[in-house]
């Protein structure tokens, strides 16, 4: 069985955001200075919850802060970075556009002397940014997987809608979930689609997915969205009879656990990873530290199912 460790880390908050090209965001001078906080879409809620806690967080301690959204696109992270640098921002909280890509974004921002902390997503290197601050993606899909299988009685076809596959957790995502269902020589994958993240695309590569493969017991998801339009499409469908997993948990799951429609989630606690990132920062530009050992930092998910959905706050279980 699996271990469940939830690492809290208590933090004063220092956030920031960086509006670019695209729509800015207004912004007042402190005396602490500019923090950008460069996330991936506010349009969807977990982005959201990021962006808006590490904003709070950041002008609680005299910050200003701006956000902006790259839509997991490097070329608009780009220009996002150029313009925190032109701003003399202080520091940078950045949720990455891949693993990859976003290398060079970093470093650039680390050449011009500003400090960056990447939440939620990694980089394919050490050494650039100074925090990397991540849910524990293989451990939540591993506890994910397990109650997949519980729901699911151990036996049936399943499919698999995966996330961007320019970011290292959906990778890691269905690796966790394939290691896990492997074990259970009566559950068949019989269809796997992209969706990346997006609620809309699972409505739609679900409705594919049920026409190539009509005997599916259940679909497991890279995440809330995908699941959330998977079950749109199969309620249109009439099968209330397919279990459908998520990863995130957000409230629209939380939601749906309740109501019996999801069978679970698995919660990121990415208030707790948003509020590490801001306390890094402020560390760091007081002190020349982060005060954590580790850049590459990971905290434990939570899974959400109908024993605890009651217990269910803001990104937070009990």
């Amino acid at each position: 069985m699996l271990k469940k460790v939830l690492a809290f880390f208590g933090a004063s908050v220092l956030a920031v955001s960086l509006a670019a090209c695209a729509p800015a965001a207004e912004t007042t001078t402190t005396e602490g200075g500019l923090i950008a906080i460069i996330t991936v879409d506010q349009a969807n809620p977990f982005w959201q919850a990021e962006a808006e806690t590490a904003k709070a967080e950041a002008e609680a301690l005299g910050y200003t802060t701006t956000v902006a959204d790259h839509k997991n696109d490097p070329t608009a992270q780009a220009q996002l970075i150029d313009t925190a640098i032109a701003s003399k921002a202080v520091a940078i909280i950045l949720d990455p556009a891949g693993a990859d890509e976003s290398i060079g974004a970093v470093q650039k921002a680390t050449d011009a002397g500003i400090p960056v902390f990447l939440v939620n997503a990694e980089i394919n290197t050490s050494g650039i940014a100074k925090s990397q601050i991540v849910s524990n993606n293989a451990q939540g899909a591993a506890i994910g997987a397990e109650e997949f299988a519980k729901a699911m009685g151990q036996k049936g076809e399943y499919v698999e809608l995966f996330g961007n596959p320019t970011d290292n957790n959906a990778g890691v995502r269905s690796e966790g979930y394939a290691s896990v269902l492997s074990q259970y020589p009566d559950m068949k994958n019989v269809g796997k689609e992209t969706a990346n993240w997006d609620r809309a695309q699972g409505k739609d590569k679900m409705e594919s997915l049920l026409q190539a493969h009509p005997k599916i017991k259940g679909v497991i998801a890279g995440n809330d969205e995908m699941a959330l339009g998977a079950i749109a499409a199969l309620e249109a469908a009439g099968r209330s009879d397919v279990v459908v997993g998520g990863f995130d948990g957000n409230g629209d799951s939380a939601a749906a656990v309740s109501a019996g429609t999801m069978a679970y989630t698995v919660l990121q606690p990415i208030v707790t990873l948003a509020k590490m990132a801001i306390a890094q920062a402020h560390s760091f530009l007081t002190t020349g530290e982060t005060g954590v050992a580790d850049e590459k930092q990971s905290v434990d998910c939570v899974l959400i199912n109908p024993d605890n959905v009651a217990k269910y706050t803001f990104w937070a279980v009990g």
